[in-house]
């Protein structure tokens, strides 16, 4: 049973990235007729599909991260639409359902990378020589 692990985990990585560079490639070419998200630049920077690949959570990020509700608000009422192209291009026994949400990891670098540039950890961080 435990053999079959890796082989599932590596199946959901490589349809999570398949579903990954559909939606970009949509979003890029303009294919949804939507005001806000014609206007906005969207990554969609991480798909992770569920175990039986029913369900798929796609992290997106707007660029500079400019009205990510309203882009996210955009997305989820396109849904249907989103969830169609994926179905005709992924070949799967079921269509995944798509769950939008925002990418926080863009985020957490840039607090950990302020955190570690304040000038009391900077100073803790930098061996000035006074050991």
């Amino acid at each position: 049973m435990k053999q079959d692990q890796p082989d599932k985990s590596v199946r959901t990585l490589r349809v999570g990235e398949q579903v990954r560079h559909i939606l970009s490639e949509v979003l890029q070419r303009g294919d949804v007729h939507d005001a806000t998200l014609d206007k906005h630049v969207v990554s969609i920077t991480e798909v992770r599909m569920s175990p039986d690949l029913r369900h798929a959570t796609v992290f997106v990020k707007p660029l500079l991260g400019r009205d990510e509700e309203a882009v996210l608000k955009a997305l989820r009422t396109n849904t249907a639409y989103l969830q169609r192209e994926v179905a005709s291009r992924v070949q799967m026994k079921y269509a995944a359902k798509l769950k939008f949400l925002a990418d926080e990891s863009f985020d957490e670098g840039s607090h950990i990378d302020a955190l570690l540039r304040a000038p009391k950890v900077a100073r803790d961080l930098g061996g000035d020589g006074a050991e």
